[in-house]
């Protein structure tokens, strides 16, 4: 045998073998989503009202995660909710945007999830959004949301 045709056969056997190892998967890891929380949402509260943070405003259009507590939904096929700071047994809409509270955020469902209990702590991941929005669904106007969300139980 020739050194070409023993170089054809090693290279053949090498792709050979290569051809039977499993084939890995090639998708890239998914980024973790920027954790933001209650204490980050404003920078002031300034003669205007609550400002935005510069984090806030940074973030806006991305994923994000954040630990709360959910309030208890309005009705049992809601497919938003209202994340607070600390646990609440009454929902904490407000009847107008300028009375908005600093420590809640409204999070709009992906797709229906079973509610949990206002006391059981929850991390939600979604879409960051702020500024005032009224749901044309519910007419609740909201500050700040979560868009495309999904929670777990912290």
């Amino acid at each position: 045998m020739t050194d070409d045709s023993r170089m054809f056969f090693d290279r053949r056997r090498m792709l050979c073998a290569l051809a039977a190892l499993p084939i890995l998967p090639l998708a890239r890891p998914a980024l973790a989503a920027e954790t933001l929380g209650f204490g980050e949402l404003y920078k002031s509260f300034g003669v205007l009202g609550l400002e935005f943070s510069d984090k806030v405003k940074r973030l806006t259009g991305q994923e994000i995660t954040i630990k709360g507590f959910m309030a208890p939904p309005l009705k049992a096929e809601a497919n938003f909710f209202v994340l607070t700071e600390i646990p609440m047994s009454l929902c904490p809409f407000c009847s107008s945007d300028a009375d908005w509270p600093d420590n809640i955020l409204v999070v709009y469902l992906a797709r229906k999830q079973t509610f949990v209990q206002f006391n059981a702590p929850i991390e939600a991941q979604g879409i960051l959004e702020y500024g005032s929005w009224t749901d044309p669904d519910t007419g609740f106007v909201s500050q700040l949301r979560l868009r495309e969300a999904a929670f777990d139980t912290a």
